[in-house]
């Protein structure tokens, strides 16, 4: 005859093993929490340059392609007063330049990235570009898209139109800038965009205008567009056109 076990004592011996595991694994965790973190040194700072800065940095060469071109246009540098007219339909920046006789052609930049199509600006993220007469209120030196000229979208006319509208959050931050990327924005590539940075801070941002048209209104009438959604839109096409009479398509080479 055989001696009998009790049934019952390995499950108590499992049970407790358990238990202890568990409180085994609490102890591991808590020392773990408890353990002091190794410090860690915080990531450096992206490098922020100055305007001076980046001017000392690419002025020079800027400057050396831009002197000839303003020497063939008889105009001095640095200008009095710089004029950009930016035609979307073309992807044509066109660089003039004051002069006692008016305004005369410098040159002319590809632009290489434009999102959008014809028509205004209405809203923020819309992907357009605006139309209408513009000026530069700041200088980046430290855009994402390298460089870039800031302009005072949404000027008054802008706001104007808004309200009559009952549009709001028209949107802002638009820029002439470097790289060949862009949405809402006019992107004309980092060589081109050193040159527009020197001459801006040569002449002062206050001195530079810029038009952007949907194409060039000295050359074709304005396109057409549902006046429903802007009602207002022939006397803005109006108004580019007579800012555009200044600058004599004929001294430009298409």
């Amino acid at each position: 005859m055989c001696p009998q076990v009790d049934g019952h004592r390995p499950i108590l011996i499992r049970q407790q093993l358990t238990r202890l595991a568990f409180l085994l694994l609490v102890i591991v965790v808590w020392i773990g929490a408890c353990a002091p973190v190794p410090s860690r040194a915080p990531a450096p700072a992206p490098e922020r340059r100055t305007v001076a800065e980046v001017f000392d940095q690419v002025g020079a060469a800027a400057e050396s392609r831009l002197k000839p071109l303003f020497e063939r246009a008889r105009i001095p540098y640095p200008p009095g007063k710089v004029y950009l007219l930016a035609f979307k339909e073309e992807r044509r920046l066109e660089l003039w330049a004051g002069s006692s006789n008016g305004p005369a052609f410098v040159r002319a930049y590809r632009i290489l990235q434009a999102s959008g199509g014809t028509g205004p600006k209405l809203r923020a993220r819309d992907s357009q570009i605006p139309e209408g007469i513009y000026r530069v209120t700041a200088l980046n030196p430290n855009s994402r898209y390298y460089l870039s000229l800031k302009l005072n979208y949404p000027n008054d006319f802008d706001r104007l139109k808004a309200r009559k509208d009952g549009r709001s959050d028209l949107g802002s931050d638009i820029f002439i800038h470097g790289n060949d990327l862009s949405r809402g924005c006019i992107g004309v590539g980092n060589p081109d965009i050193e040159e527009l940075f020197a001459l801006a801070v040569r002449t002062g941002r206050s001195n530079t205008e810029v038009i952007i048209a949907p194409h060039d209104l000295r050359e074709k009438p304005p396109p057409r567009y549902p006046t429903t959604t802007a009602p207002w839109l022939p006397e803005l096409y109006a108004r580019l056109r007579e800012g555009l009479a200044r600058f004599d398509a004929r001294a430009s080479v298409h």
